[in-house]
């Protein structure tokens, strides 16, 4: 019985410990693109978003942290969509559900006042192509993006948000201290 306990959790050891196909994106690597589906039925692009900051933001209606954090997300949309960026002209998130069910995406969408225009799903939860592409292995997750497409900043929650966007924001004083 311990023998097979045993080669059980060495299994186990290694399999969570072998690499896999996903590469984690870092910061000053190019963001890998997103085609998907948007809750409206329309295809939309994250490379069409070049020219202004974006964060990518990996999240799902049933992960508690999520709900918790987009009051975060809402405060700094609200108040950076239209700020000029030392590389990027204004903000905006594009919200990658890891959702499997259609309903309660958008039901969360509207519940938590979600009023930016990029959300998408292909409601394949955690095996979503976009999830592979960024090496996502848990919600929340987020990459900001500047203009060039360049990630800047990863895994920002809470007061994180708006630092970043204030440190990249085109102010007098950034311009100074560039």
């Amino acid at each position: 019985m311990i023998k097979r306990q045993l080669l059980l959790l060495s299994i186990l050891s290694i399999v969570l410990w072998l690499p896999t196909n996903a590469q984690s994106v870092k910061v000053g690597d190019t963001a890998p693109d997103i085609v998907q589906t948007n809750h409206k039925g329309e295809v939309v692009k994250l490379s069409d978003l070049r020219g202004k900051m974006v964060l990518v933001d990996f999240w799902a209606s049933w992960c508690v942290p999520c709900r918790r954090e987009n009051p975060n997300l809402v405060e700094a949309y609200n108040e950076y969509k239209d700020a000029e960026f030392i590389n990027g002209n204004g903000f905006t998130i594009f919200s990658v559900s890891l959702d499997s069910k259609k309903a309660s995406w958008l039901k969360a969408i509207k519940d938590d006042n979600l009023v930016w225009p990029y959300h998408v799903s292909d409601l394949k939860g955690w095996r979503s192509e976009p999830a592979k592409k960024y090496g996502i292995r848990a919600v929340p997750a987020n990459y900001l993006i500047d203009g060039d497409g360049k990630v800047v900043a990863v895994y920002l929650r809470g007061d994180k948000i708006e630092e970043a966007l204030e440190k990249n924001e085109d102010t007098w004083l950034n311009q100074i201290f560039r």
